[in-house]
């Protein structure tokens, strides 16, 4: 469901994707607001659930964890039960980034951060303990071209 936003709407979501400590008269300044309107608009975004929270970004590899990988799983199974343990299964896992349900060949993606490769094995070993899957690859990363936490919010 798309929201209307007008353009200093999509301006104050671009400066806190950019900057999520700025303060309320900072983010006022950049996009030309009195203070009050600004935390009047960032509260109705809020309200709205465009902002969904704040967060820290972090640098994997400074905590050890500088394997990025892309897990590709296949399954022949897919009845409730089967999707609800897979669900517990990867949400419990602190090292599993991303998952995604796909069409296509493919049944769900995983993004996972360890900190080698025997720390993948370890967690593919924890996840197909938990929950029977078909197939599952995985493709470490070699070089991260673009990572980014940022939607485009400018206007089309």
């Amino acid at each position: 469901m798309s929201v209307n936003l007008d353009t200093v709407d999509r301006r104050l979501l671009a400066e806190l994707q950019r900057d999520g400590t700025l303060s309320v008269d900072q983010l006022s300044e950049r996009v030309g607001l009195s203070r009050n309107a600004c935390w009047r608009r960032v509260k109705r975004l809020e309200e709205d659930g465009i902002i969904t929270g704040r967060v820290a970004l972090v640098d994997a590899d400074k905590l050890g964890l500088g394997l990025s990988v892309i897990i590709l799983v296949r399954t022949s199974n897919h009845d409730p039960h089967w999707l609800a343990r897979f669900r517990d299964a990867v949400v419990s896992f602190p090292e599993i980034t991303g998952v995604y349900r796909m069409s296509g060949d493919l049944d769900y993606v995983l993004r996972a951060r360890v900190a080698d490769v025997k720390a993948y094995d370890r967690l593919y070993q924890r996840l197909i303990a938990k929950v029977p899957l078909t197939d599952v690859s995985a493709s470490f990363v070699m070089e991260e071209i673009k990572d980014t936490t940022v939607v485009p919010v400018e206007i089309r």
